[in-house]
C-alpha cells in the first residue's frame, strides 16, 4: 500500500535516465492483470524498477514483454509463493464489506517492515500510512487479494541486464530470498544495503540510489533480448 512518494526521495538522481513514471497498482486483483495495465501505461522502452511486490509484478511484466524491458531493478522482494498465513489472512481481508472503513496499514503492520531502530520514528510510520489512505480501502482489498506464487522456475525467462537488491536488516523478505532471486537470473547482479529495513526507499535512498545509479550507468544502451 504504497504510492508513487515511495520515490519522491530518490527522484532527482533517477531522473537523469528519462521520465519517471508510477505503474497504477490499484484496480486489479492478479499479477497478470497488474502487469497488462502497467504495460499499457508504459513507454515502448523503458528501465523497471519493482519494489516488493512490485517485484513480482516486474517481473510479470518482462514475461508479457520481454522486448521492453531494456533493464530489471528487484529491491526487496523475493521468488517464494505466499505463505498459508498470508494467503489465509488475504481471504479474510477478502470477505471484509467494502463498506468497512480503511484507515491504512496498522502502526504494527508499518513498523514490522522497518529497521528495529525505526519502530519509533513516528514521521516515517505516519509517512507510511498516509499513502495506504491516499490508496483507500478498494485498492487494499484489491492488493490483498493478488495471488503471488512462486516463479523461481519461470527466472531463466528474464534475460534483461538484472539487479537484486537486499536490505541488511529486512524482517519481511530474507536474505536468502533475495539470493534465490539474484541465482535463477542469469548474469544478474546483486547488492546489499545493509543499513535499512525492508522499505529502502524510505529509509535509506540515498544508499539505494548510490547502488542502483552506478548499474544504470555501466548498461550497455541495447533492449532486452526477445527469448
Amino acid at each position: 500500500m504504497l504510492d508513487e512518494t515511495l520515490w519522491d526521495d530518490m527522484r532527482d538522481r533517477l531522473a537523469p535516465f528519462g521520465p519517471l513514471a508510477h505503474a497504477d497498482l490499484r484496480h486489479d486483483s492478479t499479477l497478470e492483470d497488474l502487469a497488462r495495465r502497467a504495460l499499457a501505461e508504459a513507454p515502448p522502452s523503458f528501465i523497471l524498477i519493482g519494489f516488493s511486490m512490485g517485484g513480482y509484478v516486474a517481473r510479470e511484466m518482462v514475461r508479457q514483454a520481454p522486448g521492453r524491458v531494456r533493464a530489471l531493478v528487484q529491491i526487496a522482494t523475493s521468488t517464494r509463493p505466499d505463505s498459508d498465513a498470508v494467503r489465509q489472512g488475504k481471504r479474510t481481508v477478502a470477505r471484509a464489506a467494502p463498506s468497512v472503513s480503511f484507515a491504512g496499514l496498522s502502526r504494527t503492520a508499518i513498523a514490522s517492515s522497518l529497521h528495529p531502530r525505526e519502530v519509533d520514528n513516528e514521521a516515517l510510520i505516519e509517512r507510511v500510512r498516509t499513502m495506504g489512505v491516499r490508496l483507500g480501502g478498494v485498492a487494499f482489498r484489491n492488493q490483498s487479494m493478488v495471488e503471488r506464487p512462486g516463479d523461481l522456475h519461470l527466472l531463466g525467462e528474464i534475460r534483461c541486464p538484472t539487479l537484486v537488491v537486499a536490505a541488511g536488516h529486512d524482517r519481511l523478505r530474507s536474505l536468502e530470498e533475495a539470493q534465490e532471486l539474484h541465482a535463477g537470473i542469469a548474469g544478474a547482479q546483486f547488492a546489499l544495503v545493509e543499513d535499512s529495513g525492508h522499505m529502502i526507499p524510505l529509509e535509506a535512498p540515498q544508499a539505494l540510489c548510490d547502488v542502483i545509479v552506478p548499474w544504470l550507468e555501466a548498461l550497455p544502451p541495447l533492449r532486452c533480448r526477445e527469448p
